[in-house]
């Protein structure tokens, strides 16, 4: 039985489930629910903190995990990243007040630097020869330097909006840029069972990135609308009841999808519909 963790709380923790069950797993559950088993998909999954995940996976405890990229690094575990995600996107980076933003990151040396990532805020501090103390917090890192405990602050950030009602600059560039990752273990042994689990979590992913695209257009016109709608082999072209019309089905990416449908109502296609796929495999 595969044995899977996936964050308990924060950000990461519904957009985790809603990918698992659009998987095909964890069809049902308590929210309080530590240890879920699936034993129709022979998988067990523990709901463990996000900063967790990576240690019992690098471990070896557990086969894969659910994380962020920030908690993977920080962790400094030996799980190993099968694929990114697509959710949870943030960067993390460093802030001070308004009276030492125009210092940049020159201003940091000789300075206490708060965060909760210290390894991550460590190996940069000696790529960039700075010599600062860190100041380990757990979370709400903002309030360091109004208490007195620090003079700038190094966090994950969405939109900085947090760091900015607290009064402090974003200074340089992202230190690094972090989303969800899929992780296994380095003693994970390849089987049907992590194949599948994988390959489900790609097809989601893929899916999320494709609509399926119908309408009809007129036979005279199939070849210039299979340039539009190319599809991934070919499109798949039906005859309709009503001669000289044919009825075509095929994927698109998701991003260009208004486009196509202007392009394709341009030059006379009839009923154009864009669906959801909920998996695929390609």
């Amino acid at each position: 039985m595969l044995k899977i963790a996936i964050p308990n709380k924060g950000q990461l923790a519904e957009p985790t489930q809603k990918l698992l069950r659009e998987a095909g797993y964890l069809k049902s559950h308590h929210p309080r629910d530590l240890v879920v088993s699936d034993p129709e998909n022979d998988v067990e999954f523990f709901f463990l903190r996000p900063r967790d995940v990576a240690t019992y996976v690098g471990a070896g405890t557990l086969d894969f995990g659910i994380t962020g990229k920030d908690l993977l690094l920080d962790s400094k575990s030996k799980a190993i990243t099968v694929m990114e995600l697509g959710f949870g996107q943030s960067s993390f980076r460093l802030a001070v007040g308004v009276e030492k933003s125009a210092q940049g990151i020159a201003g940091l040396k000789g300075t206490r630097i708060a965060t909760s990532y210290p390894n991550i805020l460590q190996d940069w501090l000696n790529k960039s020869n700075i010599k600062a103390e860190i100041v380990v917090l757990d979370g709400a890192v903002e309030n360091a330097i109004r208490l007195g405990v620090a003079d700038a602050v190094a966090d994950v950030v969405d939109t900085g909006t947090t760091l900015k009602q607290s009064g402090l600059v974003i200074i340089g560039d992202p230190i690094i840029n972090s989303q969800s990752i899929l992780l296994r273990g380095q003693k994970t042994i390849d089987s049907i069972e992590t194949e599948n689990f994988i390959r489900r979590i790609s097809s989601v992913l893929v899916a999320r990135e494709y609509v399926m695209v119908d309408y009809d257009i007129e036979q005279s016109k199939v070849e210039i609308v299979t340039k539009i709608t190319p599809g991934i082999e070919s499109p798949t072209i039906s005859p309709l009841h009503e001669t000289g019309w044919v009825a075509v089905r095929a994927m698109t990416k998701r991003k260009d999808m208004h486009r196509i449908m202007d392009e394709l109502y341009a030059v006379g296609a009839k009923g154009v519909i864009a669906t959801e796929i909920m998996a695929c495999r390609l």
